[in-house]
């Protein structure tokens, strides 16, 4: 990879995730289909956060929750995203800069509040993701900060800011940028539903310079709208120099032009919570990336990253992932 400041430089939505547990009853009785994302109004995630039980608090959003796994492996990330001046902009503010993570876009007032999402987890470990973008969608070229980007080796897209026009011309300009600097882009499809109202788009965008398309198994087969998995990843090969695709606790599949890396999934005692699991994947894949290894030990890396993710409650690292890889058996030099 390029000589360059930091490894990866994410665009995402700057969330704060507000986690609590609930059962399948509640969700319901909320009309929130399980293990989804939706979109939803001011007053909607009043009247749910009213009623949830207890709940943590953490600055989280998917791109957001990768380079902060990114940190977490001692690599060196950068963010883009945008937060109101409030409070829970400085809760989110404050969280991503103190694990290392360059942030630099200045408070926005007297607009929308901060971006939240209430995370449901079901016994299961499920999470059902009820957000309230806010501030989020006032992403544009203005907020792109071009010598980030300029400075990273790779830049990781965020599939769910996709939904606004001002947001897609920012995609477009940070593409373009990092494309005419030789720079590496992935993307991440961020979850079914998403898939399902940007289809054409997406796949314009993968095919005109995409270099790493993240995406687990109900995304990828809603992409190439088909039921099987086998002849979506068959596509996605040919649309993506990398396809990196994952598929719950069959493992995962690592495509890169005539070959296909299986990667094992790691074994975990139990599934507390599945939030950020896809994003700890992409950590883990894209540090090993970043740094020059293998795509063997890139799956290894995303592995391990996305199970520590899923053994408790949130979607950021309950001890360095660095030292958790290494537990492990994995020692790769920082």
């Amino acid at each position: 990879m390029t000589c360059a400041r930091y490894d990866v430089i994410g665009i995402g939505n700057a969330i704060v995730d507000i986690i609590g547990r609930c059962d399948e009853s509640f969700l319901a009785k909320i009309g929130a289909p399980k293990a989804s994302m939706r979109l939803i109004d001011a007053d909607e995630i009043k009247k749910i956060y009213a009623a949830m039980g207890p709940t943590v608090e953490i600055s989280g959003g998917s791109a957001a929750n990768t380079i902060a796994g990114i940190a977490s492996f001692g690599g060196k990330g950068a963010f883009i995203g945008t937060v109101a001046d409030d409070e829970f902009g400085r809760i989110f503010t404050h969280d991503i800069r103190s694990i290392g993570v360059a942030f630099t876009a200045p408070a926005i007032s007297n607009d929308a509040p901060t971006s939240r999402s209430l995370i449901l987890v079901t016994p299961d470990g499920e999470r059902t993701m009820n957000t309230f973008l806010g501030v989020s969608t006032k992403l544009g070229e203005r907020q792109i900060d071009l010598e980030l980007i300029r400075e990273s080796s790779v830049l990781y897209l965020e599939g769910y800011l996709f939904d606004e026009p001002e947001a897609k011309h920012a995609f477009r300009l940070a593409l373009k940028t990092a494309k005419d600097l030789g720079r590496k882009v992935a993307l991440t499809l961020s979850d079914g539903f998403c898939v399902d109202r940007h289809r054409e788009e997406f796949l314009t965008l993968i095919r005109s310079g995409i270099d790493i398309l993240f995406a687990n198994e109900t995304e990828i087969k809603s992409l190439y709208q088909t039921e099987s998995f086998d002849l979506a990843a068959d596509l996605a090969r040919k649309d993506a120099a990398l396809a990196v695709l994952t598929r719950s606790g069959k493992g995962s599949l690592i495509f890169a032009s005539d070959r296909a890396i299986p990667i094992s999934p790691e074994p975990v005692p139990e599934v507390v919570d599945t939030t950020g699991a896809g994003d700890l994947y992409a950590a883990g894949f894209l540090y090993g990336y970043s740094r020059g290894m293998s795509l063997e030990v890139c799956g290894r890396l995303a592995s391990l990253a996305a199970s520590e993710i899923i053994s408790h409650i949130g979607a950021r690292p309950d001890i360095p992932l660095v030292e958790f890889a290494q537990q492990k058996g994995v020692i790769f030099d920082l």
